[in-house]
């Protein structure tokens, strides 16, 4: 349960129901929410006490989840949660894009790579330093190598980085390199070892949705950062696997408005690693960003032909310029801007 408080309660009063609640052996959490006080019951609340809780005058609203997950709930923030990667927010008025190679290959590449995303538009610079790879004869990243890299590409070019960590293990070269935002790849959503180990270094986390996970198990996921201290949380929609060969995976847009009424974090969207397809990929961005999205993030590279891994899929410099200046459009079409 999730109880809404009126703005003119005490924080005696607050602490006197924390109190009763936890030594009736209930766990609590407060929201960081400034406006009002806001309190979840992270175990389950029996009827009566629900019902004598809600008669309270300082009481405004009590809201059930539609999960398991308290602090990742609509009901637990006031406002939505603006996530800030070193500058750039997600979850404010602007939306934000994300660009960069699948992997970081080398120096030169790397820095071709973040030249262009700047000069496109783009506002963070993605690359991974390990890769997830379904083959394991296929190019594996450089490692710690490739994180410093991409590090120095995203200081020469003035932006923040974005990089996906596959094991806990890998904690501390993200954390040397400075990394900007730790991203939790589809294959990893429910690697609770790892999401609990990331929690708490304080960086910013982009969790993309499992290859078939549902909205549920997503945000439980998200529940496991939030739990272990993370307040920077940003969920990404990258497709999910269905019958469809067509394309890489399906693009799933109807979360965008959904998780508006689940959940108060930032929502971005993949439409690379959705689509599988250049050609696609901006009408996906532009149909993401219409249907609310607060970024998208999305692969290009000075020469795709040449990549070592998703090459296929990788925008070209120029067709990166045309998608951010189409996001900018399409953006200000729904009463937004770009970051």
């Amino acid at each position: 349960m999730i109880f809404t408080f009126k703005k003119d309660t005490s924080e005696a009063e607050l602490q006197r129901i924390v109190s009763e609640l936890e030594a009736a052996g209930i766990r609590t959490a407060r929201s960081p929410e400034s406006r009002r006080p806001i309190l979840a019951a992270v175990d389950p609340v029996p009827d009566e006490t629900r019902a004598r809780l809600e008669a309270l005058p300082h009481v405004d609203s009590v809201t059930k989840p539609r999960g398991s997950w308290r602090r990742v709930d609509r009901a637990f923030r006031e406002l939505p949660t603006v996530v800030d990667v070193s500058g750039v927010p997600f979850g404010a008025r602007g939306v934000a894009v994300i660009a960069g190679p699948c992997s970081v290959e080398s120096e030169e590449i790397i820095g071709e790579a973040a030249e262009t995303a700047k000069r496109a538009g783009a506002h963070v610079l993605r690359g991974g330093g390990f890769k997830p790879r379904t083959s394991p004869y296929a190019f594996q990243g450089l490692g710690k190598e490739g994180l410093r890299l991409l590090k120095a590409a995203g200081d020469s070019s003035g932006m923040p980085v974005v990089s996906e960590i596959m094991d806990a293990s890998q904690l501390p070269a993200f954390l040397d390199h400075d990394i900007d935002c730790l991203q939790v790849g589809a294959r990893n959503m429910q690697n609770f070892t790892l999401l609990k180990a990331i929690a708490g270094v304080g960086k910013p986390v982009m969790l993309k949705r499992g290859l078939s996970a549902t909205l549920k198990e997503w945000l439980q996921a998200a529940e496991y950062l939030a739990a272990y201290g993370c307040d920077g949380i940003i969920l990404c929609e990258r497709g999910i696997r269905t019958f469809e060969t067509a394309t890489r995976n399906t693009l799933d847009l109807t979360v965008l408005p959904l998780l508006r009424q689940w959940t108060h974090l930032p929502i971005i969207v993949d439409p690379s690693h959705a689509a599988g397809i250049p050609a696609l990929i901006p009408p996906l961005s532009r149909a993401s960003i219409a249907a609310g999205a607060d970024g998208v993030a999305v692969e290009c590279h000075p020469r795709p032909a040449e990549a070592k891994s998703d090459g296929a899929q990788a925008l070209l410099p120029g067709e990166l310029a045309t998608l951010v200046a189409e996001t900018r459009v399409v953006a200000a079409a729904v009463g937004r801007t770009l970051v």
